[in-house]
């Protein structure tokens, strides 16, 4: 199992390989670098394409904290890319990804080619989300997802994909993966509904950005994707006209074809 030792804990990671620019994938709250399955086997003819597990969720591992805040998850995304040697590469960061991602471009801009933005947000937790949000996380940590994933599948996916008869197989699947869940997943849990809001930073965003959204998300609803848009000077914003806020799972060809057309918007590498 390939794990990365970096910052006093080790990453779970997967590469593609492959002579391609570097495209590191970085997923949301509770999943892992699978959410980007149907990303990387579109895109590993073109990119090599490493996902990888934030620290405390998926293989990856975690020390006995409250919680995991996204200072420290960040700094995992930059000890990864610095310690496998691809930046600067393109990122690709969902919902909490997209945390790590803002960061990387406000921050180090030399590790990023390209950045995009999916289902996320520069601002805090909103507060009426919280009491609900510790109240899950409450059951989550002593009890198992299993008793609150009926309650969290309506905010991880979209209308769309959650009535598909045709999809009923694959909504099993996820919300086994949600059911089966580690149970200390509670510690990276606390630190996105306790993130600090970054959109006084967005400002010095020089990447080429894409931003997008899916038209059925709750969790971060399109509006937060305009505001994004709104504040990092040249970013490229697509709403999708489906999905909810696992849209690279719920809508991966609508996702793909995003991600083609911009990736291939961004000047190439230097050679020579």
């Amino acid at each position: 199992m390939p794990l990365l030792n970096v910052r006093g804990t080790r990453l779970y990671y997967e590469d593609s390989g492959g002579p391609g620019e570097p495209l590191v994938f970085s997923h949301g709250l509770l999943w892992s670098g699978r959410m980007f399955d149907k990303q990387v086997a579109a895109l590993k003819d073109r990119y090599r394409c490493i996902t990888y597990d934030h620290r405390g969720q998926g293989q990856s591992d975690v020390w006995p904290v409250d919680c995991v805040d996204m200072e420290t998850v960040y700094e995992d995304g930059v000890a990864l890319i610095e310690a496998l040697g691809v930046g600067p590469c393109h990122f690709a960061g969902l919902s909490m990804g997209g945390f790590v991602g803002m960061r990387l471009a406000m921050r180090r801009p030399e590790l990023l080619r390209s950045l995009v933005l999916m289902e996320t947000s520069a601002d805090p937790e909103p507060e009426q989300n919280v009491p609900r949000y510790k109240l899950l996380n409450f059951v989550a940590r002593w009890f198992g997802l299993r008793w609150v994933s009926s309650q969290v599948m309506p905010i991880m996916f979209g209308r769309t994909f959650l009535e598909d008869p045709a999809r009923a197989g694959e909504r099993a699947e996820w919300e086994r993966r949600l059911r089966e869940n580690r149970r200390d997943i509670w510690r990276a849990v606390n630190g996105v509904i306790r993130r600090q809001g970054v959109h006084a930073e967005l400002s010095r965003i020089r990447t080429p950005t894409l931003v997008l959204v899916g038209a059925e998300d709750v969790a971060t609803v399109p509006a937060k994707a305009e505001r994004l848009h709104a504040a990092i000077a040249g970013s490229r914003l697509v709403t999708l006209p489906r999905g909810g806020h696992t849209s690279s799972v719920e809508e991966a060809a609508l996702v793909n074809a995003a991600l083609t057309d911009f990736l291939a918007s961004v000047p190439r590498a230097a050679t020579g």
